[in-house]
């Protein structure tokens, strides 16, 4: 019985629909005016669609998604709203920025109905009234912003615009989501000179960038040069320290060595033929040094006996023999002290 009765149902409701004239509506409010189903008791309401009925020509009740149930003659259903998320398509306008420069843009509304008694108590064509709103809008707020701030500042745009819209359509039961502009279109001459400032900024910024390299590069050479002379002079300081250094090593060992030197022959005179050990080695040096004469110099003094060899040699055994005799007269040229004279009064000294 209750599936004859759904039967019957679908059947008068397909042949009792009522849809608006295509003539007289435009696309955008054929969403809006979708064909009302009939009374027929039994009703199944679809998923995110809410029926607005009408009882006696005065709002009674919201049917919801399901099954539901009408008094006939009685109840009427008057709108049937979408819960759905709706798209809109905004016409291209022409708005006028802050200086002066005529823009043609277009954009893109998305909407949601959040109270549908709102939406069909509360305007007439929700859809225009949410699309000339977001022109007059868009217009508003273009008219404080400059050509550069509204490339710049597209997302601050939309949102103020989604914000202005909010506020007017509250009183219908919508709640816009979302507002974006899909394009923008400036005047030829306009264009041409944003090609042409676009042009001159990379331009600028070329030649800054090539004039910092050139700056940083003449930096690094000066850095480097700077760098090269303080090692440089490092270095020398550090060579002229090790040779100062040096130098003196040198002449301490060489003064070392000469005074261990000196200090050996001393101990060797004082040994058994110590005095003949040295006439040797003085008359060697003199026969050296005269054999070396005409080696160092052009000019050559001659002793008048050149050929007496034996003779040179007595000579200087007899200047090394005086020398050595005036080094042992020299301790006994010392005063004595008062216990030496009185042993020399004691034993009888003369020289006392």
């Amino acid at each position: 019985m209750l599936r004859t009765i759904c039967r019957s149902g679908g059947l008068l409701l397909k042949q009792s629909q009522r849809t608006v004239p295509k003539l007289w509506v435009t696309p955008a409010q054929q969403r809006w005016a979708s064909s009302l189903p009939m009374n027929t008791v039994v009703l199944f309401v679809p998923q995110q669609e809410a029926w607005v009925v009408e009882r006696m020509g005065r709002f009674h009740r919201i049917l919801e998604p399901g099954l539901n149930f009408l008094i006939p003659v009685l109840d009427r259903i008057r709108y049937v709203q979408s819960l759905k998320e709706i798209v809109i398509d905004v016409p291209e306008q022409s708005a006028v920025s802050l200086d002066n420069v005529t823009l043609q843009i277009d954009g893109v509304l998305y909407l949601r109905i959040l109270d549908p008694f709102k939406v069909s108590y509360g305007v007439e064509d929700p859809e225009y009234a949410v699309t000339q709103l977001a022109q007059t809008t868009m217009r508003s707020e273009l008219g404080k912003l400059t050509l550069d701030k509204v490339f710049r500042e597209r997302e601050s745009l939309n949102s103020n615009i989604v914000h202005s819209i909010n506020q007017a359509s509250d009183e219908w039961g919508i709640r816009c989501l979302r507002y974006e502009i899909k394009d923008i279109h400036v005047p030829p001459r306009v264009k041409e000179s944003m090609q042409m400032q676009v042009e001159a900024e990379r331009k600028k910024r070329a030649t800054v960038l090539e004039s910092e390299g050139t700056r940083e590069a003449a930096i690094n050479v000066a850095e480097g040069r700077k760098q090269a002379q303080i090692l440089a002079s490092e270095g020398e300081k550090a060579e002229q320290i090790n040779k100062a250094a040096g130098e003196a090593q040198a002449v301490l060992a060489k003064a070392e060595a000469k005074a261990k030197a000196i200090r050996l022959l001393s101990d060797a005179l004082t040994e058994q033929n110590g005095n003949a050990a040295a006439s040797l080695s003085v008359a060697e040096q003199y026969v050296l040094a005269f054999s070396n004469l005409a080696k160092e110099s052009n000019t050559i003094l001659l002793p008048t006996n050149t050929g007496d060899i034996s003779g040179m040699v007595t000579q200087a055994m007899s200047i090394y023999s005086t020398l050595a005799k005036q080094k042992t007269a020299i301790p006994s040229l010392a005063p004595k002290s008062e216990d030496e004279k009185s042993a020399d009064e004691e034993f009888g000294n003369p020289s006392a």
